[in-house]
């Protein structure tokens, strides 16, 4: 019982100063900049807390300690407000000058040892203080910057060879080994932005707003809900840039009425086939997602536990977040520790109906067993 009070003490308090954050936002409170910064995902931009610009909706923000932390998750910076220039803590600024040092010399595998001694703290210091400001190790900061020089050099046009090298890795099979969990194909694939796939989709509307289903001819590849489907199809299409993507209701009508017959309780059961990529843990992750009982719910602590990784609740929140096919793999049915809803892609609200649609179909279920 202590373990699950002090468990839910640290959920209240994760959770005030969001709603503090927030309030900052609304107010457009100068008081809090350099404190935070808070990301829009509808447009990929993060800003200061004072940022003249047009508030967004509350279930678009995510917040983040330090712009670096926004950068790590591909947001860029405001080019109104100039969040990087906010003026900064102690802390912060030793995570600037960390970044900094890192972006200079993304070494693998990563030295903490030369980066601690470079910002003048321990490499114990700078590890913890990492972790917590920036919600991943040094290595993991060390990573992403390696994947994104190389996505930059396969888009400008380098052959792989020279891009794999000029990224920092130190081989091709450390590239290879990575690249269909992280790029979603092989890096030749994604030198030429998806060419030569063949991607169909279509739309459909339900009580959730706007529907996108895409696939290719082994299965889905992704769904996406919104309000309209212009931004959906956009997002689609900023994946795979260079791919054959084309409005094709023949090729997934089947699933996609299935689909919509799901969410709309009509049919509790979806056994789809899937085509998607992602690493062994993402797959851990999404697997344990599909094995949750339609209408009930599980903490990010408990899907850890469930894949065998109990101190790994951080890790299974970024698999979640990056999953392709929402409601197929029900990423919506994880909350957090004291059962409120947490973060979700599409929308809180959306979240909230799917849970209550999915609790009633179980309900109804039950009483007509007796």
């Amino acid at each position: 019982m202590r373990t699950e009070n002090q468990q839910a003490d640290l959920s209240r308090a994760a959770r005030v100063p969001e709603r503090r954050f927030w309030k900052a936002v609304a107010a457009r409170d100068g008081r809090y900049d350099g404190a935070f910064v808070y990301a829009v995902r509808s447009t990929g931009i993060y800003c200061r807390p004072s940022c003249p610009a047009r508030r967004p909706r509350r279930e678009q923000v995510k917040f983040f300690k330090v712009p670096e932390a926004a950068e790590c998750e591909g947001f860029r910076p405001c080019r109104r407000c100039d969040p990087r220039s906010a003026p900064r803590g102690t802390e912060s600024r030793l995570i600037r000058q960390a970044c900094d040092l890192m972006e200079q010399n993304s070494e693998d595998p990563i030295r903490v040892a030369s980066v601690a001694r470079r910002t003048g703290v321990s490499p114990f210091r700078l590890q913890r203080t990492f972790r917590r400001l920036m919600g991943i190790s040094p290595l993991g900061y060390a990573q992403s910057i390696r994947l994104r020089r190389l996505k930059t050099r396969l888009r400008e046009g380098n052959d792989v060879t020279t891009a794999l090298y000029e990224a920092g890795y130190g081989s091709s099979s450390r590239l290879y080994e990575r690249s269909n969990g992280h790029l979603g194909m092989t890096p030749a694939t994604y030198q030429h932005g998806g060419r030569g796939m063949e991607i169909g989709y279509t739309t459909a509307s339900t009580h959730l707003g706007r529907l996108l289903l895409a696939g290719t001819t082994k299965g889905v590849a992704a769904i996406y809900l919104g309000d309209a489907d212009s931004p959906l199809e956009a997002a689609l299409r900023r994946e795979y840039p260079a791919a054959d993507i084309q409005r094709n209701p023949a090729q997934v009508s089947e699933w996609i009425r299935e689909v919509v017959r799901h969410v709309s309780g009509e049919q509790p059961e979806l056994d789809l086939p899937l085509d998607i990529k992602g690493t062994a843990f993402q797959r851990r992750v999404w697997e344990a997602l599909q094995r949750i009982p339609r209408g009930s719910t599980r903490t990010y602590s408990a899907l850890a536990r469930a894949i065998g990784l109990p101190k790994g609740q951080r890790a299974v929140a970024r698999a979640c977040a990056t999953n392709p096919v929402s409601i197929l793999i029900p990423c919506h049915r994880v909350v957090r520790e004291d059962g409120n809803l947490a973060g979700y892609r599409w929308g809180l609200k959306r979240k909230q109906a799917l849970l209550a649609g999915e609790k009633a179909v179980r309900t109804n279920a039950g009483s007509r067993a007796h």
